[in-house]
């Protein structure tokens, strides 16, 4: 799936080459927190499909807080972050009323 990529040619001038440096590291963090979004934005709907109300409502603390700090470094756009935690928070209120219901009836 993965295609290489034709190698870049090397900067000439210094700045150039510090620039490609910096671009390098940026380029790990910013696919390090990327990842870290993903993966929590899944632990909480892999709860939600489970049902586990505690454990939803545990992972979306955790998720919100990580998605705010992911839009506030401007790797996705605060839009993007507040939609996913809007979703994600539907998702966890229709879980606690699904099964709170049962439970009256």
């Amino acid at each position: 799936m993965a295609t290489a990529k034709p190698k870049k040619k090397n900067p000439r001038l210094a700045s150039g080459r510090k620039r490609v440096r910096q671009d390098v590291k940026l380029n790990a963090a910013n696919t390090s927190l990327r990842s870290k979004y993903r993966t929590a934005v899944k632990n909480v709907e892999k709860a939600v499909l489970t049902g586990d109300k505690t454990k939803a409502t545990e992972m979306f603390a955790k998720a919100q807080s990580i998605v705010d700090a992911v839009a506030d470094k401007g790797i996705f756009h605060k839009n993007k972050a507040a939609r996913d935690k809007s979703r994600l928070s539907a998702k966890v209120k229709a879980l606690a009323l699904k099964v709170e219901e049962p439970k009256a009836a």
